[in-house]
């Protein structure tokens, strides 16, 4: 029988680190306030998530001021995109029984 997991990136098993990648997917980027509210999470666990995610080379973050505000966005690196995709993919093909 072959490893029906192995292509399940450990990077992505938390919901949150799933959601920041979820959301990046499908957006150029998304900033901290914007990935809080639609994930529902305080920001310790954002930045904590975030920062494993930065840690594999899977998202960019970005800091600035807007006004004299600070602000932070994150990107998702095409390794991150690829990375991602294949996660789905094998999740994919892990539910179908191939």
């Amino acid at each position: 029988m072959k490893n029906i997991i192995q292509n399940i990136n450990k990077a992505f098993d938390h919901r949150i680190r799933l959601g920041i990648m979820s959301v990046l997917m499908v957006n150029e980027y998304a900033d901290f306030k914007t990935l809080k509210e639609v994930l529902g999470v305080t920001d310790g666990n954002l930045a904590s998530h975030a920062k494993a995610l930065e840690n594999e080379n899977y998202i960019l973050v970005e800091k600035q001021f807007i006004g004299r505000k600070p602000n932070t966005r994150y990107i998702a690196t095409k390794s991150g995109k690829q990375a991602f995709k294949e996660h789905i993919d094998a999740l994919e093909k892990l539910i179908q029984g191939e």
